[in-house]
């Protein structure tokens, strides 16, 4: 019996014949394979690469919990789980260990004619549940109408200064009237701006997405100050070239920078971006530039723009709306945007308040034209 399940096995190729290949050399052997992952960032590439790296130091180094090998062939589900646990131990999100085992996994896919039997990493038990966090009650938040009008205050205020000032108000300003992505907003560019007819044609960096926006008032009136400083194709130029920014490996690490720069911006008017979590050594971002899109999804539910617009503007394919897509016109994009631009202009209820008690403080005009003068601030 013993033969015969041997041959069925070999016959269906379940079994094969290992070749000794010493762990050290295993990345060179995957990094030629013509199966292996083709990542779209030089940053993923290193992970891929870093997290192998890892699984190898921890497997080859003796210690009380873990067996040692040193050559793919002694690989095995056990030792795969003994990884996943240590992993476990460490002050790492969920999504991060599971990025982690599902990379192993497909490393030693390309690397199976150098082990016997399925891949080690394939079972789901290697993977740690999404439950296991649900106490982190940490999120995006979005920006409220009061926060986003503060934004554009200390954005306006001389006071207040970061690298290239006048770039990221131009940029807060797309990511607020078009509720767009960081590096869509960084790497617009000017042949995607219709200043005649008020509009942006965007394609989405992440999803490759098509969108056209119209302009809002106030996005069309800083676009029209960009126009004085318009040397290369990118709106904002000096802030595109720092995005695009890359070490001697080709990582990006321009994103970063920028990044730094905008959360600079969202301190400004109070705000702390991050907070530590328990359990892990990285900080949740609370409000950074995505905030803004979550602020836009939000003021148009708030408005009552049909969600069909809301997707036709943030893309089909947006993490905040529901992954479908309607076709809608240019009057009810334009109901949207104008919406947004109202709603963001509105004064609060404590700005009125204090318009209202300035107005009566020594006041001496006659009561009716004092009345109307209250009415049309509290309108």
């Amino acid at each position: 019996m013993d033969v015969a399940v041997a041959q069925m096995n070999a016959i269906k190729g379940f079994s094969r014949q290992a070749q000794m290949l010493p762990l050290s050399e295993g990345w060179a052997k995957y990094e030629v394979h013509p199966e292996r992952a083709t990542p779209h960032t030089v940053s993923e590439q290193l992970s891929y690469k870093r997290t192998y790296e890892d699984f190898v130091a921890f497997v080859t180094t003796p210690g009380k919990h873990h067996t040692v090998i040193n050559t793919i062939a002694e690989l095995n589900s056990d030792i795969a789980e003994e990884f996943a646990n240590f992993m476990r131990t460490l002050p790492q999100a969920v999504d991060t260990h599971n990025r982690k085992i599902k990379r192993l996994r497909k490393i030693f896919d390309c690397l199976k004619d150098y082990y016997s039997g399925a891949n080690p990493f394939s079972s789901k038990t290697l993977l740690r549940n999404a439950r296991e966090e649900q106490n982190t009650v940490v999120r995006r938040q979005a920006f409220s109408k009061e926060q986003e009008q503060q934004l554009r205050e200390v954005l306006a205020d001389e006071r207040y200064t970061v690298m290239n000032k006048p770039e990221i108000r131009v940029i807060y300003y797309i990511g607020m009237f078009t509720g767009q992505r960081l590096k869509d907003c960084v790497l617009l560019q000017w042949q995607n701006v219709d200043m005649k007819n008020r509009r942006l044609w965007i394609k989405q960096f992440k999803t490759g997405k098509e969108v056209t926006i119209p302009m809002a008032d106030e996005l069309y009136d800083v676009l029209k100050e960009a126009c004085s400083w318009k040397i290369n194709q990118y709106v904002c130029p000096k802030s595109a070239a720092r995005y695009n920014k890359v070490d001697k490996n080709g990582k990006n690490v321009g994103v970063n920078l920028i990044n730094i720069d905008v959360l600079r911006v969202i301190r400004w008017i109070g705000l702390e971006p991050s907070i530590e979590v328990p359990g892990r050594s990285k900080k949740m971002t609370v409000y950074g530039f995505h905030s803004l899109r979550h602020a836009f999804a939000s003021f148009c539910a708030e408005s009552g723009i049909p969600k069909a617009v809301l997707l036709s503007i943030l893309g089909t394919d947006s993490e905040i709306a529901d992954k479908y897509y309607t076709h809608v016109g240019d009057a009810a994009q334009r109901q949207a945007i104008n919406a947004i631009s109202g709603t963001i202009n509105q004064k609060s209820d404590r700005d009125k308040i204090n318009e209202v008690l300035t107005l009566l403080k020594g006041n001496c005009k006659p009561t009716n034209e004092l009345i109307e003068q209250i009415i049309q601030i509290l309108e």
